[in-house]
C-alpha cells in the first residue's frame, strides 16, 4: 500500500511538473497571492500624560496646525457661529484661487460707499473714485473695509451692484462645498449679521490654513499698516489685529466684531518651522480674544512636536513575491508626512496594496500608507517596491507548485 501512495504521488508529480512547463508564462497567478486590497491598521497608543489645555473664555475656539490643516484641540469646536469681518478670509481664498487680475481697477459704486455711513469698519472709500483689486483686497484684510470687500465682489462676481455680489457670494458657499465645510455658509462678503452666514471654529481654521498657502494673502494678513492709492489720493490703514504687536511670533490673520457674533479672531503664529492657528469665537471681551489667542498658540508650541508619522524610504508592509517560496519585497513609502502630535496623540497606520505584478522594478508603486490622527486623515504616501525583483522562472514555479502540495 505505500509503495502504491508513492508512487501515486510521483506521478502527480511529473504530472504537475509537465502542466507547469507547457503552461503560459503569465498563467501562474492561480497560487499566488491574492489579488486583493489588504487593509492594516497599526496604532501608536498613548502613553504619557499631557497638560491640560489653557482655559479660554470663549464660545467656541479651535487650535488648527497651519501646514496641513490638522485639527488639534478645542471647545464647541463645530458649533455654528455668527462670525462677523472673519468672513472676508474667505473672500480672499475665492478671490485668490480664482486667479483675478488684481491689478485691475474698480470704480466705487454707490452700493459700495453706502457702507461708510453706517458701518464702524471702513476706510471711507467715496463713490467714484477708481481703487485696484488688489489695493481692495488689502483694505477688506488689514483694517476690515467693508465698503472695500463689497467693492472687490461686486467686481470679481462680473458686474455692479447686488448681482455682482451675489455671485462672488455664490463662489465662496462653493468653496467651502468643495472644502467640506459642513458647519459654513455666507450670505455676503463683509460677514454683517446674517442667520445665513455663519461658521465653525474648526472650519474657519481650515478656511484659513488654505488661504496661507497664498504669498500674497499671508504677506498681506501680517502687515500692521499700508498704504493704498485711489486715482486722486493715498489712504494710510492700520490693521485691527492687535496680537501683531503683542506677540512676537504673531503672523496674522483676521479680526471680527459684530452685535450677533461678539469680539472673535483668527490669530496664527509661527516659531521654527512650526506654525498654528488658533480662532477665537464670541470671546468674553474685545481684550480677552487677544490674550486668549495668545495664550493658545504659546501652549501650542509647547504641547505639540511636528513628527514625521510616516518616513520617505521607511517599509510599512513586506509582501510574498508571486510564484515563490520565501522570497518576499518590502514597500518602502515614497513621501514623507510629519504632522505636530502631543504625547496623547492616537496615531493610526493604514496600509492598502494590491496583488503583486509578476515582475517589479525598484521604486515601482504597488500600494499606499494612510496616516489619521485622532481618527481623521491627514495625508497619504504611496508604497513602492524597495527592491526591484523578476518574474518567477519555470523551476521556481514548479517548487512553488510541488512544495505547495506536498505541505
Amino acid at each position: 500500500m505505500r509503495k502504491k501512495t508513492v508512487l501515486a504521488k510521483a506521478r502527480l508529480f511529473m504530472a504537475t511538473a509537465l502542466f507547469i512547463l507547457l503552461a503560459p508564462m503569465g498563467a501562474e497567478r492561480a497560487g499566488s497571492q491574492e489579488a486583493t486590497e489588504q487593509t492594516t491598521p497599526e496604532t501608536d497608543a498613548p502613553e504619557a500624560e499631557v497638560a491640560a489645555l489653557p482655559e479660554v473664555d470663549a464660545e467656541a475656539w479651535a487650535v488648527v496646525d497651519e501646514e496641513s490643516g490638522l485639527y488639534l484641540a478645542g471647545e464647541n469646536a463645530d458649533e455654528q457661529l455668527p462670525i462677523a469681518s472673519i468672513t472676508k478670509i474667505m473672500v480672499a481664498l475665492a478671490a485668490l484661487e480664482d486667479d483675478a487680475s488684481l491689478d485691475e481697477e474698480v470704480v466705487i459704486s454707490e452700493q459700495a460707499e453706502r457702507f461708510v455711513g453706517f458701518t464702524y469698519s471702513n476706510v471711507g472709500l467715496i463713490q467714484g473714485e477708481s481703487v485696484s483689486r488688489r489695493d481692495l483686497l488689502t483694505a477688506s484684510l488689514i483694517p476690515s473695509g467693508t465698503e472695500a470687500v463689497y467693492a472687490l465682489a461686486e467686481s470679481l462676481g462680473g458686474g455692479g451692484g447686488e448681482a455682482g455680489v451675489e455671485s462672488f457670494v455664490g463662489r465662496m458657499n462653493e468653496k467651502a462645498d468643495e472644502m467640506e465645510l459642513e458647519n459654513t455658509n455666507f450670505a455676503d462678503p463683509a460677514g454683517l449679521d446674517d442667520p445665513e452666514n455663519y461658521s465653525s471654529a474648526r472650519d474657519l481654521g481650515s478656511i484659513s490654513a488654505e488661504a496661507m498657502e497664498y504669498e500674497l494673502f499671508s504677506e498681506t494678513i501680517a502687515m500692521t499698516e499700508a498704504t493704498i492709492s485711489t486715482d486722486a489720493r493715498e489712504i494710510d490703514i492700520v490693521t485691527t489685529n492687535q496680537l501683531l504687536t503683542a506677540y512676537p511670533e504673531a503672523d496674522g490673520v483676521k479680526t471680527g466684531t459684530s452685535p450677533e457674533a461678539g469680539p472673535s479672531l483668527v490669530a496664527s503664529a509661527e516659531d521654527g518651522n512650526e506654525s498654528y492657528i488658533a480662532v477665537i469665537l464670541g470671546a468674553a471681551t474685545e481684550q480677552s480674544r487677544f490674550t486668549d489667542a495668545e495664550e493658545l498658540l504659546r501652549d501650542a508650541f509647547e504641547r505639540y512636536e511636528r513628527s514625521q508619522l510616516i518616513r520617505e524610504g521607511e517599509p510599512y508592509e513586506e509582501r510574498m513575491l508571486p510564484s515563490r517560496r520565501d522570497e518576499s519585497v518590502e514597500l518602502v513609502a515614497a513621501n514623507t508626512i510629519a504632522v505636530p502630535v502631543d504625547a496623547a496623540s492616537e496615531v493610526e497606520r493604514r496600509v492598502t496594496a494590491d496583488e503583486l505584478p509578476a515582475s517589479a522594478g525598484e521604486g515601482e508603486r504597488l500600494g499606499e500608507v494612510e496616516v489619521f490622527v485622532e481618527g481623521e486623515s491627514i495625508g497619504t504616501s504611496p508604497l513602492v517596491a524597495g527592491s526591484g525583483y523578476e518574474e518567477a522562472s519555470i523551476i521556481d514555479r514548479v517548487w512553488f507548485w510541488v512544495s505547495g502540495f506536498f505541505q
